[in-house]
């Protein structure tokens, strides 16, 4: 069965940087990637990476969000600089099935963390 347990986030001003970790148990060969979702909003892909180490982002973070995993530790990453309030939201941790390419649609992932909150604001 798969576990995940996201930490790292807080609150931090504008131009910031915050690293969020994922603590993943029962992951194996699999899809996993970052979501958020704001306070009225629907969730949305952030970052998503293959197996393989394929990366993928969305628009709006590509060149300040970089997305790592550590298989030897079942551990994913998320380094986030030159934070936007934008950026503002509760962030999951997610897990899918084998998948040829990353993906940041939401249903392909099927298991999910509780969230951690990030709040970019001055």
């Amino acid at each position: 069965q798969v576990h995940l347990v996201e930490s790292g986030g807080g609150s931090v001003q504008p131009g910031g940087s915050l690293k969020l970790s994922c603590a993943a148990s029962g992951v194996t060969t699999s899809i996993m990637g970052w979501f958020r979702q704001a306070p009225g909003k629907e969730r949305e892909g952030v970052a998503g990476i293959h197996s393989g180490g394929r990366t993928t982002y969305a628009n709006s973070v590509r060149g300040r969000f970089t997305i790592s995993k550590d298989s030897a530790n079942n551990a994913l990453y998320l380094d986030m600089n030159s934070l936007k309030p934008e950026d503002t939201g509760m962030y999951y941790c997610a897990a899918g099935p084998p998948f040829y390419i990353p993906s940041l649609a939401p249903g392909r992932y099927n298991t999910w963390g509780q969230g951690t909150q990030v709040t970019v604001s001055s």
